[in-house]
């Protein structure tokens, strides 16, 4: 008995000797030519099949995020996310070994973040739960009958019980002070960091209150005070009982930061008026405000309407530095760039030139030197570097083919704590000390021992051109041992956003952290896997960003995902009729407006949470967050929309949606499913997730997901019953 896996089943191969004695060394040659012959008839199989591994396996592994360090000492937190179980863990230099404070051990989809020191550094305040969508419903994934709630919590960094504070979200420490703010129902509450301690409203005001901000000696309080086409910065003093408001006008004020001194407030200002969106294309002003007349100046204008995404998208996008130093965020030179503005001599400094793009970013505690993460040099990964904050040559902190993102610097041995990824290793917490040369893992014990990283493969760079020119960035996953010829069915993924972009490893937001373990999962299946980058993503400039037509103005974007189609066609491991796509959310939508508009290039589809009429997005969402208004634009909407093309629609498709989904409206997916079910000519199947939101809030969610996926390209591409 010979036994041969193959396709994920074992199969029994019985060669039985026949009775006759004199016949059996013949019998015997027959039986190992048929051996050799099925061995080298079947190499890929054998060889591909011997390195398969699980989904459970490649996503066991512990996704870090909310990284923060202590305003005193050398201590740093961070969030852990091992398979749903989501809890705080801490790390003391020098050698930051992890240590868990909470103790939730349940993949009970509750979210936890949003992690604050105190003042001192001996208690950590926090979120747990997520926030309630437009009918004021708290996510709750396990379908508890309790309920969910959102509440902000406090741990001691020493061990010991959390305490909750109330329900709420957004926590804000006292610089100088065991107090706290945070929001609740669009105002702002104030508590103090002791057990048994009740959250009171801080005060009344007009509008929708948030973005506090403490002054220096924790006196006063700054706050953005949103009033539907205008916004104003307020000021609350403590003692007084007052609030002050700094120069109001019919603009939107927005991301206040105190002056050292806390006499001045420095702000960012757009132009009030209705359909704002963060998506880009309006001016803005950067203004200073002197607390104690409440009148401001513009210190410097944007030289053209870039304003509004660069602004939006980094965690902090102002800040005070050293020397009366502005440190912002601008796209006005056509990337996303860090500028200090001195307040001395108005003088504008470009603290990081060139064709590359930074996101995160952080102000060490002297406000002299900045760390970032961008791609310079390396347009599709992320590394560390550091600059003054007077600007001046640029220092490489991390290099090579890893990817680091998040960092903070430890405020008394300034060492930098980080997070990074490369092809094979997910993401994981790091240190770099300053008295060392080499970063190195902090918890290494938290990738598992069965982890598959020797049977993942490096996906490569690619670049193909689009019929109008443009130059599109995809990686490319190949399975092992592929060669001209082979015929393999291949898929292409998309990311949503589209504000995102894929990289050349694990990503650093959970979402495509997912997303490339089943990637590398088909690959390793035997599926040649494209992942595409194309227009209207982050990582290649504004030009690219905001890409003329793009989504509901034409979807520009989808030539990008033709011409992904045709490369693969062209690439001569793959069967040129086994083609087909995924995604989620924006990736959802181009998935189905392919299906839609090209079944005959693409022969099956994953579609996850997608939006597919723009124009009913836009109806129930006040413009859909494209400012989608008036006649013509709601016909360009529907058109540029995968109902308008589905009698074209014939390839089979798999709808993924979670009905508490709050990026997505359900009834996208519930209006496409009626619509195909009346023309009658299209396979689809559905996976309906009750009480799920739109980034899947369960691992177990998350497994069920990609293995009906995974299952559902085996069917349709494979042609496996």
């Amino acid at each position: 008995m010979t036994v041969v896996k193959q396709n994920g089943s074992i199969k029994k191969f019985i060669f039985r000797e026949e009775v006759m004695k004199p016949q059996k060394s013949f019998l015997t040659l027959i039986f190992m030519f048929l051996v050799m012959a099925f061995i080298s008839f079947f190499p890929l199989k054998i060889s591909a099949q011997s390195e398969l591994f699980s989904l459970e396996q490649i996503m066991s592994y512990a996704f870090p995020s909310g990284l923060v360090a202590a305003p005193r000492g050398d201590l740093v937190a961070w969030v852990f996310n091992q398979q749903g179980r989501r809890n705080i863990w801490i790390g003391k230099a020098p050698e930051y070994k992890p240590v868990k404070l909470t103790s939730y051990e349940e993949d009970d989809g509750q979210e936890l973040g949003q992690l604050q020191f105190n003042y001192d550094g001996s208690l950590i305040i926090y979120e747990r739960g997520g926030s309630p969508n437009r009918a004021g419903e708290i996510p709750n994934p396990t379908s508890d009958p309790k309920g969910a709630s959102q509440d902000v919590w406090v741990i001691p960094t020493s061990g010991g019980s959390p305490w909750k504070i109330g329900p709420g979200s957004s926590p804000v420490p006292s610089p100088t002070k065991n107090e706290v703010v945070f929001l609740a129902r669009g105002q702002i509450y104030y508590a103090k960091l002791e057990k048994g301690a009740r959250p009171k409203i801080l005060f009344h005001a007009r509008g929708n209150n948030g973005s506090p901000a403490w002054s220096p000696d924790g006196l006063k309080l700054a706050f953005v005070s949103s009033r539907e086409d205008h916004s104003f910065i307020g000021i609350y003093d403590f003692a007084m009982d007052k609030i002050k408001w700094l120069a109001p006008s019919v603009d939107r004020d927005r991301y206040p930061a105190w002056s050292p001194s806390g006499r001045q407030i420095a702000f960012i200002r757009f132009p009030g008026g209705m359909g704002f969106s963060f998506r880009g294309g309006i001016s803005f002003s950067i203004m200073v405000a002197d607390l104690e007349s409440g009148k401001a100046r513009k210190i410097w204008q944007c030289p053209n309407n870039t304003g509004g995404f660069a602004q939006y998208y980094p965690a902090e996008t102002l800040r005070w530095a050293a020397d009366d130093h502005l440190v912002f965020y601008s796209e006005h030179e056509r990337w996303m760039h860090l500028y200090s503005l001195s307040l001395k001599n108005n003088q504008l400094i470009s603290l990081t030139p060139g064709n590359y793009e930074v996101e995160d970013s952080f102000l060490t505690k002297d406000r002299r030197r900045i760390i970032f993460s961008a791609n310079k040099d390396d347009i599709d990964r992320r590394h560390l570097w550091e600059v003054a904050v007077t600007g001046g040559q640029l220092k490489p902190l991390t290099l090579g083919e890893g990817i680091e993102w998040a960092p903070v610097v430890t405020a008394a041995s300034q060492d930098i704590i980080f997070i990074c990824s490369n092809a094979f290793q997910p993401a994981a917490p790091a240190v770099l000390a300053k008295t060392g040369s080499k970063p190195r893992l902090i918890a290494p014990e938290f990738i598992p021992v069965d982890f598959p990283a020797k049977k993942m493969v490096k996906p490569k760079q690619v670049v193909f051109s689009v019929p109008d020119g443009l130059k599109i960035h995809g990686q490319l996953f190949l399975p092992r041992g592929t060669k001209p010829g082979d015929k393999r069915p291949a898929v292409i993924f998309m990311h949503g956003g589209p504000i995102r972009q894929m990289l050349l490893g694990w990503h650093m937001r959970g979402y495509y952290h997912h997303a490339y373990a089943l990637n590398q999962y088909l690959t390793s299946k035997g599926y040649v896997v494209l992942s595409v980058n194309y227009r209207s993503g982050i990582g290649y400039g504004y030009d690219f960003r905001t890409a003329p037509k793009q989504g509901p103005r034409g979807a520009s974007e989808y030539q990008d995902i033709v011409a992904a189609g045709r490369y693969l066609q062209q690439r001569p491991e793959v069967d040129p009729n086994k083609i087909g796509l995924w995604g989620g959310s924006y990736g959802g939508y181009l998935t189905a407006l392919g299906l839609a508009r090209d079944s005959e290039l693409f022969a099956a589809g994953v579609d996850l949470h997608g939006v597919h009429d723009w124009s009913l997005r836009a109806r129930r969402r006040e413009g859909g967050g494209w400012d989608i208004r008036g006649e013509n634009l709601m016909s360009l909407a529907f058109q540029s929309s995968p109902i308008a093309d589905i009698d074209f629609w014939s390839s089979p498709v798999l709808f993924v949606h979670g009905d508490d989904d709050r990026n997505v409206d359900f009834i996208q997916t519930t209006d496409l499913v009626q619509r195909l079910r009346r023309l009658g000519k299209v396979h689809l199947e559905l996976l309906i997730l009750p009480d799920e939101v739109h980034g899947f809030l369960r691992h177990e969610s998350w497994l069920k997901v990609y293995k009906e996926a995974a299952d559902f390209f085996d069917r349709f591409l494979k042609n496996k019953k």
